[in-house]
């Protein structure tokens, strides 16, 4: 089916690199907009060509600091305000996911309030990418396409050709985000991948006290599969204790690698094969551990879905 109107992609400050990637997938010209800051560090967006009557497609993740949330914010305003027809903000990698809960007293859920912050400030529909809860689209009274990491992570694991595969979570609530996974890479190698579950305690933030292993990796390849990969210490600490139940290689799998602190240093001196992530968070990787697949691909499929009427769902399984 044709396009029914016209679209543009524009990129804030920690999407320019995806965005030229999306559009060269897409075949068209990344947009021009330009970000003025003040000295005080005030700053404001404004587009440099018409978007009156467009479907504005505005891709900026919003990792911290909060400056990259407040870009894309002022890009929507921006939008509204310049008579575009719809915007629709393209998420990679979704800030403040993990606060999704009242998980203990006198908290705020930050995820639901940088979801009525978007709305607010003008957003018709979010793309976005491995939510690390599933309900938080049901924060948004807007569209929330959905894309799965999997699509771009499953085909590099299987590409390996590992003999002996075996897929782990590094935690109970991840479970099900590595049985999908186990799905898809029994659906792609056409045999069955079991998996193993780790068992953690955490005693405070970014810090792992103890980590078990559910299950038998004696001589198998074994892969972790997460959304977030901050400090690392956590992966680091799996691999560690499943190298020495005598897995026979380590490897991780995240969608978004926020690498902070002294993550990559960790990653290079721990027992992980590799670390395979997306580039939801724009990085420059200093760690030889770390490769990188890009999610240019199904964010370029979903934004042809959305103007040609056609099922974005179809296309993206989990």
């Amino acid at each position: 089916m044709e396009e029914t109107n016209q679209y543009k992609v524009f990129a804030g400050s920690k999407g320019e690199a995806l965005a030229q990637r999306i559009c060269e997938k897409l075949g068209c010209q990344l947009g021009k907009l330009h970000i003025d800051r003040f000295s005080d560090g005030e700053f404001c967006t404004y587009f440099e060509e018409s978007v009156r009557g467009q479907s504005v497609y505005l891709v900026q993740a919003t990792c911290p600091s909060s400056d990259n949330l407040m870009e894309l914010l002022l890009m929507i305003d921006a939008a509204k305000r310049a008579s575009a027809y719809k915007v629709i903000a393209v998420i990679p990698y979704f800030g403040w996911a993990r606060q999704d809960r009242k998980d203990k007293p006198r908290v705020s859920i930050g995820a639901k309030l940088v979801a009525n912050m978007l709305q607010t400030a003008g957003a018709d529909r979010v793309i976005t990418v491995d939510l690390h809860a599933d309900q938080i689209q049901g924060f948004f009274d807007i569209p929330v396409d959905h894309i799965y990491g999997s699509n771009v992570l499953a085909p590099y694991i299987a590409g390996l050709n590992l003999k002996k595969l075996i897929v782990a979570s590094p935690d109970v609530g991840g479970s099900k985000r590595a049985s999908n996974f186990a799905k898809k890479l029994h659906s792609m190698t056409d045999r069955e991948v079991p998996m193993v579950i780790c068992y953690k305690n955490r005693p405070d933030f970014n810090k792992v006290s103890e980590i078990r292993v559910l299950g038998d990796v004696y001589g198998k390849d074994v892969v972790i599969v997460d959304d977030i990969a901050d400090t690392a210490g956590t992966l680091c600490k799996a691999a560690e204790v499943m190298t020495s139940a005598g897995a026979k290689s380590v490897r991780a799998v995240v969608t978004h690698g926020v690498l902070s602190g002294n993550a990559m240093e960790n990653i290079e001196n721990s027992t992980l094969e590799e670390l395979v992530c997306t580039d939801s968070i724009p990085k420059d990787v200093h760690c030889s551990k770390i490769h990188v697949e890009s999610l240019a691909g199904p964010i370029a499929q979903t934004i042809r879905a959305i103007q040609s009427h056609t099922s974005v769902s179809e296309m993206n399984v989990k």
